[in-house]
């Protein structure tokens, strides 16, 4: 049957532009160029200044042969080149990888490699990790040092370019290119490793647009609203927060460590309205010192997207002034793309039913099409009855383009038509998601992703250790953290000292196990760990 309304009627360049959050800084560059766009101590930087130093960023870089599908590495704190970054390099239709900067040497060697790094741009903090990485990589990339004003340790030797010596060989002026498509890939962010090495989770421009403005919807962000950034901005672009702000000409004020006083500060300075990160964040705001806290003038959103936050926390968290929401998301839907969206109604239910509606995740956000609990084998909809188990499923633009030279894993994760958490979970009557279950077995601690896995495989790795397990176990200040149960090998054994010093050894510090139990493990009869018993044991033991 013929479509009279697309016979004749044809894309061109007129009606039809590819969506890239690149236009949103040069909208609020010509709309609002004197408006502040970055806070960084002393620093104040307007949008005139962001724009065309992310152009210059973007023409330096063209200067030294990167163009499309060229992969950028940097690993920065929540700094100004950090933004600069998320617009100069898609502007000259390079790919964005931010490195975690709390991995160790192997694996941020991999991830260079696995990406192919053409550029490594890194804050002179982590220079020596990213030295060491480089010597185990085997891709040879140019290396440019970022020199941050508030960080005033000793400098290091390095043969590497000065970051701002590299943009002031940039032009300001650059007619940066607009992705060919906006299926293009904007960035790639690695994933934890569950099973074995971490994948390189690819997102596109119209993705990064869609979340971008999401993200404002979504946290009701007007016109100049003030962003402090306690969330990591290597965790899936920030959760591509460093777009929204520049969609509501907002503020960044960056914040390179995240300590108490500098955080009631910035509230209180600045006059933030927004910020995200892990319940440690929540922790840390609401057991500062009352000569650190500050009376605020207005209620600040803050939006956190880990294990529902205890219900005295967020009792806490609204008596010093903060508006809790609670997101979930993954790294392969952009970071948060689902929320709990508040019914104003539930305000005056008994403390206990709010807790319960509290710990649910909630519903899509308006940028996700469709999200559902779904049977993995009749992909049919399980009932919205609170109870049936199924795994949570991602349908739409947010969802990623897939894993980078990975077809198979992208395969399995997209089998029916639908992204594959790997979460499990029910749908309520009211169409509110709540998880139940991690099948990866993740152990969130501090708001990081920790692969069970990859912490045994450690322990496996010492002499005196014939089998570990490894879950999560609750935490009062991290929410999280990994609980290592261990069978000796025969006629051997060890201390908790040693096994402690063996993991400080071998895996980045956030993932050295908390509590080392000395136990028979729990198996099935084919051998495999019983890791559910194990949780409900590790809820017995004491500190």
């Amino acid at each position: 049957m013929s479509d009279p309304y697309n016979e004749d009627l044809a894309r061109n360049p007129a009606n039809f532009q590819p969506l890239t959050p690149l236009t949103f800084l040069e909208r609020a560059a010509s709309v609002f160029p004197q408006h502040i766009a970055i806070i960084h101590g002393d620093l104040r930087r307007s949008y005139a200044e962001f724009y065309a130093r992310s152009r210059q960023l973007a023409s330096a870089l063209t200067h030294h042969n990167v163009g499309r599908g060229d992969t950028v590495s940097v690993m920065l704190a929540n700094t100004p080149a950090m933004l600069e970054c998320h617009y100069g390099v898609p502007m000259c239709q390079a790919v964005l990888h931010a490195i975690n900067t709390r991995l160790d040497a192997a694996v941020i060697a991999f991830q260079l490699d696995h990406a192919e790094a053409k550029i490594v741009i890194v804050d002179r903090e982590f220079m020596p990790v990213m030295q060491d990485a480089l010597e185990r990589a085997t891709v040879k990339p140019l290396l440019i040092q970022y020199e941050d004003s508030e960080y005033d340790a000793p400098k290091i030797d390095s043969e590497a370019l000065d970051y701002e010596a590299f943009v002031a060989d940039g032009d300001a002026d650059f007619a940066w290119l607009m992705p060919l498509d906006e299926w293009d890939a904007i960035s790639i962010n690695y994933t934890s490793g569950t099973t074995g090495n971490p994948k390189g989770v690819v997102y596109h421009h119209r993705g990064a647009y869609l979340l971008a403005q999401g993200n404002a919807l979504t946290t009701s962000m007007g016109k100049h609203a003030v962003y402090l950034w306690t969330l990591p901005m290597f965790h899936c672009n920030g959760w591509c927060f460093p777009w929204t702000l520049s969609a509501i000409t907002g503020t960044h004020v960056c914040l390179r460590q995240v300590r108490d006083e500098p955080i009631w500060d910035a509230l209180a300075k600045h006059n933030v309205t927004h910020l995200c990160g892990a319940p440690i964040v929540m922790s840390l705001i609401i057991a500062a010192s009352d000569s650190v806290k500050r009376q605020l003038d207005h209620v600040v959103e803050f939006f956190t997207a880990a294990a529902p936050p205890p219900q005295q926390v967020l009792a806490d968290m609204k008596q010093a002034g903060f508006n809790v929401t609670h997101l979930y998301g993954l790294t392969e839907v952009y970071g948060p793309s689902v929320v709990n969206d508040w019914h104003n109604e539930w305000d005056g239910l008994p403390l206990a039913e709010q807790a319960a509606l509290k710990a649910r995740q909630g519903v899509r956000y308006l940028a996700l099409e469709q999200f559902d609990v779904i049977d993995p084998e009749t992909m049919q909809s399980v009932p919205r009855d609170g109870n049936t188990l199924g795994e949570v499923m991602f349908r739409g633009n947010v969802v990623m383009k897939g894993y980078f030279k990975n077809q198979a894993a992208s395969a399995k994760a997209f089998a029916g038509g639908w992204f594959h958490s790997g979460d499990l979970g029910v749908i309520h009557p009211d169409g509110y998601v709540q998880l139940k279950d991690r099948s990866k077995d993740i152990i969130i601690s501090g708001g990081e992703n920790i692969s069970s896995i990859e912490v045994e495989d450690a322990l496996f790795r010492h002499p005196a250790v014939a089998m570990a397990a490894v879950v999560a176990m609750p935490h009062e200040k991290w929410g999280e953290t990994p609980c290592a149960y261990i069978e000796f090998a025969d006629g051997a054994s060890t201390t908790v000292e040693e096994l402690r010093d063996w993991c400080k050894q071998e895996l980045a510090g956030y993932k050295v196990p908390g509590k080392f139990v000395f136990a028979p493990i729990p198996k099935t009869s084919t051998g495999k760990v019983q890791k559910f018993v194990l949780r409900e044991q590790v809820l017995q033991l004491e500190d």
